[in-house]
């Protein structure tokens, strides 16, 4: 993963012009067969360990055209530049739409057999981190308002610069922007915010609606 800024995609809470949600009834698993096969191949190609979760859903919102393509053009397109910058596709397999030159070691493999047990344990964040845990329930933080382009974060926009209150601590977690550089781990404490609906977006909200979010502590400072 490089380190230049991009927008954020996959942020688009509170963003306004992109229309209305218009669920879709009755809406199936997948839409097409190569949706299934899409699918396989994330799950298929995570477990190897050449990246982490975080560096695939930052590659997947680095596509110029992400907000025109659907959910799993989305999931192919990250995973295809994942696999082109780590060599594990070249271009001519690209082009001819299959593997032409040898492959490449991975550092490992999931068998078919090890697929429920796998998805089952799913990918655990807890770590120990020798950082002090500066916040408790029932503070008042703040979030920090960083900039529109500051690389993947699982800070939603809208709870930017935003008073809440803390409402549970889950102990210390991979920081996911940090994993999404490519930087490390770098584990810190993880806290459950609960922020107002008057508080997010103005008194014109239903005030008996309140938005929880999971926050790192870099996130956050004293309110």
């Amino acid at each position: 993963m490089s380190g230049a800024p991009y927008v954020n995609h996959a942020d688009l809470g509170g963003r306004l012009g992109l229309g209305n949600v218009e669920p879709e009834p009755n809406e199936p698993w997948f839409h097409a067969d190569w949706e299934k096969r899409a699918l396989a191949l994330t799950l298929a190609m995570g477990a190897t360990g050449a990246w982490t979760i975080d560096q695939s859903r930052a590659a997947r919102e680095q596509q110029p055209g992400y907000l025109g393509m659907s959910y799993y053009e989305v999931w192919t397109g990250g995973m295809e530049r994942l696999l082109a910058d780590r060599g594990l596709v070249t271009e001519a397999d690209t082009a001819a739409g299959h593997a032409v030159d040898p492959p490449k070691p991975l550092p490992r493999k999931l068998l078919a057999e090890n697929v429920p047990a796998t998805l089952a344990r799913g990918g655990p964040t807890g770590r120990e981190t020798g950082e002090v845990q500066r916040f408790h329930v029932g503070d008042r933080v703040r979030t920090i308002d960083m900039p529109e382009q500051a690389g993947h974060t699982r800070l939603p926009r809208y709870v930017r610069g935003k008073t809440g209150t803390v409402v549970l601590t889950h102990g210390a977690h991979v920081f996911a922007d940090s994993s999404a550089a490519g930087t490390g781990e770098a584990p810190q404490w993880l806290y459950t915010v609960r922020f107002s609906a008057h508080d997010l977006f103005g008194p014109e909200a239903d005030p008996s609606v309140s938005v929880s979010v999971d926050a790192w502590d870099s996130y956050l400072m004293p309110a």
